[in-house]
């Protein structure tokens, strides 16, 4: 293991989101969901026990559209999307009985249906705030509803929702942080974006352009936006980069947004380190190491070895199984590792002594 005194840690430094003040930057990737009053009753405690440890916990709000199956649909029907083209890259949809089918044939959704989905996503904010959560965010990103408008190389429509501009491309999304804003306000709503991913098979004839314009059009539409997140290129199931980082940089959207700006996917300690010193990002969201090592604050900062994360758990019905299940550090493991350390880091990220 390695010691906090070898070398100041920039994950492990204070910062101000929007009303609220973050004692480190290690954040974890969202996981939640938000529709109905039985998750807002479900999820109170939850979000109380969080606020009982000082945690500062957002909703994500997400709608999967076309990724998914006519089993998980209201009277087995199709799912919705801005096309009727179907997912074909990745065929694995997991089915409620555990088994993995295909992904179903979506519809369109018709021009004057879609201000009853942003209503759905302004009642899922006002859930949010039901339950206690301290906001939400909006996922635009990993090729679920929002971004089957936004690419154009899925939305094929001709309406005012359509392939043919940008603005057309981005008017749901907006519509939907329009409405979501107005329910909360913009100092508790972040949005997910992911110009370069094609998970989920989509993809765009010009993802920088997208990127750009999206942070752009945040800065001058919303400015008081708390975050903008946005996910890294990552080859599939791996951590490896890109050939050419620099095709694929996430520097000009930086540069483009004024606000404070999250980065996901496949970081390392070391990567995050280097981001967040280099101004690349203000944040860093981690996933499935974050599942793995729910003390992963504190890791970092020791530079203690890491929990290897279980992939077979992450979707299974077994409740005792992923997650709860991996060791936190002991109150041994750290004193060995703080011997030359600054006390004043138990208080920062509130390890009890």
């Amino acid at each position: 293991m390695g010691s906090i005194g070898l070398e100041p840690n920039p994950l492990i430094t204070p910062h101000n989101l929007g009303p609220f003040q973050l004692s480190h930057r290690v954040v974890l990737a969202p996981l939640t969901r938000m529709r109905s009053p039985e998750h807002v009753e479900a999820w109170k405690p939850i979000v109380q026990a969080v606020h009982d440890k000082g945690g500062i916990f957002f909703c994500q709000l997400w709608h999967v559209g076309r990724a998914s199956h006519t089993e998980y649909q209201p009277n087995k029907g199709p799912p919705v999307s801005s096309t009727t083209k179907k997912i074909e890259k990745e065929k694995e949809c997991l089915l409620p009985d555990y088994s993995i089918g295909e992904y179903s044939t979506p519809r369109a959704l018709r021009t004057d249906e879609i201000p009853k989905y942003v209503e759905f996503y302004r009642v899922a904010a006002r859930f949010a705030r039901e339950a206690g959560f301290d906001g939400v965010e909006i996922h635009a990103a990993n090729g679920y509803l929002l971004e089957q408008f936004l690419k154009d190389q899925v939305n094929d429509r001709t309406d005012k929702y359509g392939n043919q501009s940008l603005e057309n491309r981005c008017r749901f999304t907006f519509e939907v942080i329009d409405a979501v804003t107005e329910e909360g306000g913009a100092d508790r709503v972040g949005i997910r974006f992911s110009p370069y991913t094609t998970f989920n098979d989509v993809h765009t004839s010009n993802p920088a352009e997208l990127g750009l314009y999206l942070a752009r059009q945040l800065n001058k539409r919303d400015p008081k936006l708390v975050y903008l997140h946005y996910v890294e290129p990552r080859i599939h199931g791996s951590d490896d980069k890109p050939d050419d980082p620099e095709e694929f940089s996430s520097v000009p959207f930086r540069e483009a947004y004024s606000g404070t700006f999250i980065a996901a996917r496949g970081f390392t300690r070391e990567s995050g380190m280097e981001a967040v010193a280099s101004g690349r990002a203000d944040i860093i969201a981690y996933g499935r190491i974050f599942l793995s090592n729910r003390d992963l604050p504190w890791r970092f900062q020791l530079n203690a070895p890491l929990n290897p994360y279980v992939r077979k758990t992450f979707c299974i019905p077994d409740l005792d199984v992923g997650y709860t299940d991996y060791p936190s550090l002991t109150h041994e493991e750290v004193e060995a590792n703080q011997k030359t350390s600054d006390s004043r880091m138990s208080m920062v990220l509130g390890i009890e002594s």
